[in-house]
């Protein structure tokens, strides 16, 4: 940036040329801090000006929104930090930057203190309590493309370029500054929308995060803690200047993909059914079917005691005459106490904390087998289905509804491929980190059995991020909460088997960035709980 000094002693011509290249300049910067901030300091320099302020519009006043004063080493607001304790001004036409704003005019007044057009009590009183002299000021609306205007530009206190002196605002700097304004209205407009598409897209975002996380009270915080945990890390790996990673280095941008493609996923699981996603016993489905076998399990107690019943009142069939009631009614008492213990071991590998050995699954066979009659029929105690999910070795999913979980993947890479990210050049590579977040260095993942040589560092920090999540949840219903420990001990043991990336790992865990993550989110939470009552 070049110094009002130089600038001034510029031709016309060459400060044509660097109003264009400041035009330029504004137009490609889209943090809006850091562009107001510019947009001062640029017509500062094109008008020579020692200090200056930019109002923005909001209703029907200025709210001061940047202030530079190079004399006293003043700059306040924008990326500073620094608050601005000034009061609004009222757009009317008692002060000069509410006379601009509200007519659109541009003002040049070559004395503060001698001008008695406005009421400058405000610069006035600002000089007393500082020790400053406002002399010249230059003042100019910012009007966006529909000639509306949104702010107001207040140059104050023209340098000589030779001496330094405070001089006048020259007409041809009035018509430079205008010009420049009408320019950074533009860029700052611009900036503006960029902005507010950019918080609607990540609202959009969050809504779909949200979405996913309702359907299911059990997983209800999944997606926000892979999203917070997932950019952790990358943020961390990002900053880090020593170490296996210190070469590793992601842009803004580049964290702002990993940053959406944390929170989009698990979009997918909007198409699977909440009772596989919720499936706490081998046996749930819209409701858990051990109450039907319960119910059989009665019903075939109940056919026991009656025949034993028949026996003591000598009822027998043929079939049974050989033998004597007390051998019967024994027999029966032998009976329903295996079947109450063939019950309780259903109910007890029906829950999914247990590995299910060849043993269990022998005697599970042998229940599954048994036979009762009734209505002349014959049955079984239990169904084909009901002995395939109780065979279940571990957790509660049989295979189809393995497959219909890992379904999710898939629909959550269609459900991106509509939105255009792979031709926007900030997230191309959003999708591609979502839908690979169950892959395995190995090659045993899924979708798509991608391995190492396929897998980019970010796909590896989601894969981690999610698998942590999952491990570390103290509110799934098919497995009890595991202590830290546990979490880290199978971590390891998947690394090792070459499921997850193995320096990813031992980098959070050098750094205890999952600690630091647990912290945050409970932070996070009691900040939303706060706000809520």
């Amino acid at each position: 940036m070049s110094s009002p000094d130089k600038i001034q002693t510029l031709g016309s011509e060459a400060k044509i040329s660097r109003l264009i290249e400041v035009g330029i300049a504004l137009s490609a910067e889209t943090d809006l801090n850091i562009l107001l901030e510019k947009i001062v300091s640029y017509a500062r320099e094109l008008t020579g000006a020692d200090a200056g302020t930019l109002y923005t519009v909001s209703g029907e006043f200025l709210n001061f929104t940047i202030i530079q004063n190079d004399t006293l080493g003043i700059r306040l607001g924008g990326s500073t930090g620094a608050p601005i304790s000034l009061d609004p001004v009222p757009i009317n036409e008692s002060s000069v930057s509410g006379f601009v704003a509200s007519k659109g005019l541009a003002v040049n007044i070559a004395d503060v203190y001698q001008s008695d057009m406005f009421d400058f009590t405000g610069p006035k009183r600002y000089d007393k309590k500082t020790g400053y002299r406002s002399r010249s000021m230059l003042v100019v609306p910012m009007r966006d493309h529909d000639h509306t205007v949104i702010g107001v530009l207040q140059l104050l206190n023209a340098l000589d370029p030779v001496t330094g002196e405070v001089g006048e605002f020259e007409p041809e700097l009035g018509e430079l500054a205008g010009a420049f304004a009408s320019q950074a209205a533009v860029a700052l407009t611009n900036a503006r929308l960029i902005n507010e598409v950019r918080e609607l897209f990540d609202s959009l975002i969050r809504v779909l995060a949200v979405a996913v996380d309702a359907k299911s009270p059990y997983t209800g915080n999944h997606v926000q803690r892979v999203a917070i945990l997932n950019y952790m890390i990358a943020k961390a790996i990002s900053d880090s200047n020593r170490g296996t990673f210190a070469k590793v280095k992601f842009t803004d941008k580049e964290l702002d993909e990993v940053r959406v493609a944390g929170w989009l996923h698990d979009v997918g699981k909007v198409t699977t059914p909440v009772w596989v996603m919720d499936k706490a016993t081998k046996l749930a489905t819209l409701l858990d079917r051990i109450e039907l076998i319960r119910v059989r399990f009665e019903l075939i107690k109940t056919l026991m005691e009656n025949r034993a019943l028949k026996a003591r009142l000598g009822q027998l069939g043929e079939d049974e005459a050989q033998l004597s009631r007390t051998d019967l009614m024994q027999q029966a008492k032998k009976d329903i106490e295996r079947l109450a213990e063939d019950f309780s071991f259903i109910e007890r590998v029906n829950t999914p904390r247990e590995f299910m050995n060849d043993q269990m699954l022998n005697r599970l066979n042998s229940i599954a087998t048994g036979t009762f009659e009734l209505d002349g029929e014959e049955r079984r105690y239990l169904t084909e289905n009901e002995q395939l999910n109780l065979s279940i070795r571990k957790g509660s999913l049989n295979e189809e509804e393995i497959n219909l979980m890992r379904d999710h993947v898939r629909a959550t890479a269609d459900i991106l491929k509509e939105i255009p990210f792979e031709s926007t050049r900030n997230m191309k590579n959003v999708a591609v980190y979502a839908r690979e977040h169950h892959e395995k260095l190995n090659g045993k993942g899924y979708p798509r059995g991608l391995n190492a040589a396929n897998l980019s560092i970010q796909s590896r920090i989601l894969a981690i991020a999610d698998f942590y999540e999952a491990l570390s949840a103290k509110d799934r219903p098919y497995k009890k909460p595991m202590p830290p420990e546990v979490v880290l001990r199978i971590l390891q043991s998947a690394a090792e088997d070459g499921e997850i990336d193995t320096e990813v790992l031992a980098f959070i865990l050098e750094n205890g960035i999952h600690e630091k993550f647990e912290q945050e989110y409970e932070a996070r939470k009691s900040e939303r709980e706060s706000r809520q009552e």
